[in-house]
């Protein structure tokens, strides 16, 4: 089967740069010119003005086994240091580096020379507790500031932090502490979430506790345990400590060692409970290096003025690169917010915003669409005008939710950087540049300079402009997972088997549909498995649900095929209504057959729905991904899969009840 992915959707709309936003930006044209006659030297520049180096590297790229990559391997740096103490020794010590904001209103200002104390009594702490370079440390906290303490101590020390998101359960929290072999947890007693205390503790106890045919987890000694919730926990004496006493006790005074460029900084695990984890490795050199670039270049950093603020959990790869170590490693002022958008009201994020005269937001699509379906209403009581640049990060932003974006939020004027990039990328790899870039809604737009990005056929054959299919990095790149922790051959099989022997390969694949304007920009189609055949077209989920949300009446679509006699597969359609909207409708039935023909107008006949169900939510994981493969389930008749990752494991039910079928 061919994988040209046909592209039926059209966006003409351009908002190219102010004078004045260009007259001020960071990133200048220039650095596409540098990074295109000699890529290698470009990197190896910006890796000597962001980052200070212990000893510095000669070596730029090791590519001579490929897919197993080393950046500025002969050189030796301290990832911390780079994120705290130069910023301190350069003056800038009473910079404001954490606002943090807890869901019920309590807050508390951080500085980098109190972020650095901090980090280095936690550092003294977790060698005091056994932990040495090279061991792992598994974090399982709530967005608290001491989550990036942690981060930040363990790379100081030289370990290797494995973040685990605190919305997974102890089944999900077991298997990486295993596979990783940690030493020490790092937890919370609990942490707000809606309004309430959501434990913490107890699923650390019961993942390291003998259950069924598991017998008591071997290799962790001790559980830090952070004071946040004052929920009642158990007590294991002798292993678990509280925070607030044995960080009191440490010394305060830590000299930061330098670790050879790819010392191995984390493991991040892919969402999922079922299976073998697969721990994605990522170095230390070649990540901050790609982190600090692209954090300071997509966002347009002035460190000296801005407030950033990432909504992004840190149990997350945007919470590592664009929380932790690229705005730290930039000496950036952020925000830290502990709760969910909607709580205490509706509004909490515009308020945050309104409170710290955040500059730059960067957020997930479906948040925004969240906001869509309540109205303007409610961030128009807000006083925004601070915001002079947003970003997107997740999933493909639909146009409309992009134009709305840039309308209610950033006022008409704050240009929107939609970034494309992975866990297993570790930094952003397209994105437009402010201040350089016309944008263009929907659209990710180009590589960022110095990164080697095609869209290639079944074959690893270029489409060319105007073509769709499989989107392909050509080139190592600093960031890259340097494999899967204990696992090099399904690293290899698992990213870069597919096209290991086309002519300048090996390329690293994606797993994402993309396809390229005349203008040679990138339009994601969302993931290949998501990619429908209808009656031979292999139509892209992502542009029938863009157009679904074109509508004036929806709110959020999710789109699947389903299995069909006729054409193959059917576009099968599940789609939230706007509140004011659903009240004004005389029918279902008559929304329904509006929004099938809306789309066959929109795209064309091809892609008109099968079947639109209206319904309330979406099945969602916590980080805001949409699971198609659960709507899939419904829309085919089978039994609903695992739900045990999504933020609201009832969701599938309701759906399944109460969905209405169109006539």
């Amino acid at each position: 089967m061919s994988t040209q992915i046909d592209s039926l959707l059209h966006e003409d709309r351009r908002f190219p740069p102010s004078e004045e936003f260009a007259a001020q930006a960071i990133a200048s044209a220039e650095l596409y010119e540098r990074a295109s006659s000699d890529r290698l030297a470009f990197w190896a520049e910006q890796s000597r003005e962001l980052l200070t180096w212990s000893k510095p590297f000669t070596k730029t790229l090791d590519w001579s086994n490929p897919p197993f990559a080393t950046w500025f391997d002969d050189g030796e740096l301290n990832v911390a240091y780079n994120c705290l103490d130069r910023h301190v020794e350069a003056g800038n010590g009473d910079r404001v580096a954490l606002h943090w904001e807890g869901e019920p209103g309590d807050t508390r200002t951080i500085t980098y020379a109190e972020l650095t104390a901090e980090v280095k009594r936690a550092a003294n702490l977790f060698t005091s507790l056994g932990v040495e370079a090279g061991d792992r440390v598994a974090i399982y906290l709530p967005m608290i500031p001491e989550a990036i303490v942690s981060m930040l101590a363990v790379a100081r020390i030289g370990a290797v932090h494995s973040v685990v998101f605190g919305g997974f359960s102890a089944d999900s929290l077991r298997s990486r502490i295993d596979d990783a072999e940690a030493k020490l947890v790092i937890t919370a007693d609990g942490g707000y979430r809606k309004g309430k205390v959501s434990a913490l503790k107890p699923a650390v106890d019961a993942a390291l506790a003998s259950r069924g045919e598991l017998p008591e987890q071997a290799t962790v000694d001790h559980v830090l345990v952070v004071r946040r919730g004052d929920n009642e926990v158990d007590w294991t004496a002798g292993r678990d400590l509280w925070w607030h006493e044995a960080i009191a006790d440490a010394e305060p005074e830590h000299d930061a060692q330098p670790f050879p460029a790819e010392q191995p900084l984390f493991i991040l695990y892919t969402s999922g409970t079922t299976g073998k984890p697969k721990g994605i490795l990522h170095t230390s050199g070649g990540y901050l290096t790609q982190t600090a670039f692209t954090h300071k270049n997509v966002f347009d950093l002035h460190p000296e003025t801005d407030v950033y603020w990432c909504t992004a959990d840190i149990g997350w790869i945007t919470g590592h690169s664009y929380v932790t170590y690229g705005p730290l490693a930039n000496g950036a002022t952020q925000v830290l917010y502990e709760g969910t958008p909607d709580a205490p009201h509706p509004g909490r994020w515009w308020e945050i915003i309104e409170k710290y005269g955040v500059s730059i937001f960067y957020t997930a699509p479906t948040a925004i669409r969240s906001f869509m379906k309540l109205g303007r209403k409610i961030p128009k009581q807000f006083d925004l005008s601070s915001l002079r640049l947003l970003g997107s990060v997740g999933e493909p932003i639909n146009p409309e939710a992009w134009m709305w974006y840039r309308k209610i939020i950033g006022n008409k004027v704050a240009p929107i950087v939609d970034t494309w990039w992975q866990t297993e990328t570790g930094a952003i790899m397209v994105s437009a540049l402010p201040g350089v870039t016309s944008t263009k809604p929907g659209s990710a737009q180009v590589p960022i300079p110095g990164i080697a990005i095609d869209v290639v056929d079944d074959a690893g054959d270029a489409v060319g402009a105007g073509g769709g299919g499989l989107l392909v990095v050509t080139e190592p790149w600093p960031s890259m997972l340097r494999g899967i922790w204990g696992d090099p051959e399904r690293f290899k099989e698992t990213y870069w088997e597919k096209f290991w022997d086309v002519e300048g390969g090996p390329f690293y694949f994606a797993g994402d549909g993309a396809r390229l304007d005349s203008d040679r920009d990138v339009w994601l189609l969302g993931r290949v498995d998501d990619v429908m055949n209808v009656s031979g077209h292999r139509l892209s989920t992502a542009e029938i649900e863009s157009a679904l949300v074109a509508n004036e009446m929806v709110a959020e679509s999710a789109v699947v095929g389903a299995a069909d006699e006729t054409t193959g597969q059917a576009v099968v359609a599940f789609v939230i209504i706007k509140e004011s909207h659903l009240e004004q409708a005389s029918g279902l039935a008559d929304i329904t057959g509006a929004l099938r023909s809306w789309v066959g107008e929109q795209i064309g006949p091809i892609a008109r729905p099968r079947e639109v169900y209206l319904v309330n939510e979406l099945p969602k994981t916590r980080s805001g991904k949409i699971m198609r493969r659960l709507l899939r389930d419904v829309a085919e008749g089978r039994e609903v899969g695992d739900t045990t990752t999504l933020a609201d494991t009832t969701v599938m039910q309701i759906i399944t009840d109460k969905m209405v079928k169109s006539t």
